[in-house]
């Protein structure tokens, strides 16, 4: 099967998300727990990257298909579904939140894409991508990112701090704010874009059908 560059793209993103969930969860003494935060951030967003290209390329060079209808949303979940489980599985601390996030994005993405699927068969409507779809999907790139990066940055940050100082100082590399400020506006954002596609599509849903 011949595809074209976005769908190539596309099948890249989705490669992609098994080598995430492959360095995210190697043992540190196989992989240190920092160096694999930055494998993984670099990994994560240069899936992202190519996500945000290949729909562009679509357009602008009139390369939509069928399979990357099919195969584009598939993609877009499983790269931040994989993620949010490695995060789950790789930061103790965060793992009340990871679990409550991952239940929201997964709810959320079964309610969405089952209301498609009857929509579309049932009444012939296109569910297309909304400003808040496109919001929330960037605010769950920016939060995964985050939370792989900002204890690297910590890190960082303490390492010079002390050759500065020439003396250990003590840092609590619990407290992660930006990861949690991230993390929330995600969850928010998942949330209201959720509700809002169900209320927007929900005339369609006759419940006589």
């Amino acid at each position: 099967m011949k595809l074209n560059l976005p769908n190539k793209l596309t099948v890249l993103r989705l490669c992609l998300v098994p080598v995430i969930i492959i360095f995210g969860m190697l043992p540190e003494s196989i992989i240190p727990f920092y160096v694999s935060c930055v494998v993984c951030a670099v990994l994560f967003i240069g899936t992202s990257v190519t996500d945000m290209l290949d729909g562009k390329i679509a357009r602008r060079r009139g390369l939509i298909t069928d399979f990357g209808k099919f195969l584009d949303p598939i993609a877009d979940k499983f790269m931040v579904i994989g993620a949010l489980f490695v995060i789950l599985y790789k930061f103790e601390s965060l793992r009340v939140i990871m679990i409550f996030t991952l239940l929201v994005v997964v709810f959320r993405e079964l309610a969405v894409t089952s209301m498609r699927l009857v929509v579309s068969t049932g009444s012939g409507v296109v569910v297309a991508a909304n400003n808040l779809g496109k919001i929330k999907t960037v605010s769950q790139i920016v939060a995964i990112s985050t939370v792989f990066l900002e204890p690297v940055v910590q890190a960082v940050a303490k390492a010079i701090a002390e050759a500065i100082m020439g003396k250990e100082l003590f840092w609590r590399t619990d407290l992660v704010p930006l990861t949690w400020l991230s993390l929330a506006f995600s969850i928010v954002m998942t949330v209201w874009s959720g509700m809002n596609y169900i209320m927007s599509y929900w005339k369609f849903l006759d419940p006589q059908k």
